[in-house]
């Protein structure tokens, strides 16, 4: 299929780019900078905070995904990161596509009910304004009633470059941890979990979550 990726040159972008062409997709990478993360991968550059540019790119896709970030400058990045998001669906929602896959995050991951990972004594106070982001940004999904077709996929609390397995667990709104009381996810195993969603379309309009 072909799959519009916005935030293509980042840790977790450029492996789902990987992940995806390395399975016959035909994928589009997407950046402020046009520059292609994978040798053969057809890259483009456009402003994923512009609804015009989103649907210019995205026209003709089978899928659009983001692996976009909150600004880290600094600055509070839950405005922003959510008007891009809403920019991102107005976008998408232009061009005619009826799916999108996110990159979420893991703090807002329940560890009870009700009870998400960033309210607990002891969540790193310098991740909580992007924890925040990644929440206020679920909750707008999860606002959507118009038939778009989107799922959320958040990693374990831990996430970064390693090796891909292809052997991870993958739940919903729950946090997960391994035997150790660890939660972790290679950046290469996310990836995997993210396209074998793009494929088998299991959580639709939902969260899912992917751990060790």
């Amino acid at each position: 299929m072909k799959l519009v990726l916005f935030g293509a040159t980042g840790m977790v972008g450029s492996r789902i780019a990987t992940e995806a062409s390395a399975r016959g997709h035909q994928v589009l990478a997407v950046s402020r900078s046009g520059q292609s993360p994978v040798p053969g991968v057809t890259a483009t550059a456009a402003d994923a905070t512009d609804p015009a540019q989103v649907a210019e790119v995205a026209r003709g896709a089978d899928a659009v995904a983001s692996a976009c970030v909150p600004p880290r400058d600094g600055s509070d990045p839950r405005g922003p990161f959510l008007a891009l998001n809403e920019a991102l669906v107005a976008g998408v929602r232009a061009a005619g596509v009826g799916r999108l896959l996110v990159v979420g995050g893991a703090g807002g991951l329940e560890v009870a009910p009700g009870q998400a990972l960033s309210d607990q004594p002891g969540f790193p106070e310098a991740y909580l304004p992007e924890a925040h982001a990644h929440r206020d940004v679920l909750a707008y999904y999860r606002t959507l009633d118009d038939g778009l077709d989107w799922t959320y996929v958040s990693p374990a609390a831990e996430i970064a470059p390693g090796t891909r397995t292809g052997r991870f667990r993958v739940g919903g709104d729950r946090f997960m941890t391994d035997d150790q009381g660890r939660s972790f996810i290679s950046a290469e195993d996310y990836a995997v979990a993210f396209v074998d969603e793009l494929e088998r379309h299991e959580h639709p309009r939902a969260r899912m979550s992917v751990a060790y």
